[in-house]
């Protein structure tokens, strides 16, 4: 699903305009980025929890050459689904 398509879907099922619905994902994308940035867990009942992570230094290795590399530690974005979307997708599985 794109973006139209998600602004679409949720402005017909809300009754807003399209602007509203634009507007108010343009909103909590800001929050949530603010709150990841500032280190903070969102956790939204129902749907999941964003979180930061540290990704630990690393070795990689160049499959061209075979050089090895150092990789730094990094802070990466995380999603967990709550149990609503687990059981949800659970119910889609059994049913293919």
């Amino acid at each position: 699903m794109k973006n139209k398509e998600l602004i679409t879907e949720l402005a017909n099922r809300m009754d807003w305009t399209s602007k509203e619905v634009s507007d108010m994902l343009s909103a909590l994308s800001s929050v949530v980025s603010s709150k990841l940035v500032d280190n903070d867990t969102i956790y939204l009942q129902g749907f999941g929890q964003f979180e930061v992570k540290k990704k630990a230094e690393r070795i990689s290795v160049n499959p061209a050459n075979g050089k090895r590399y150092l990789v730094p530690p990094k802070l990466v974005p995380v999603f967990k689904p709550g149990t609503t979307v687990k059981n949800r997708l659970k119910e889609l599985g059994d049913h293919e």
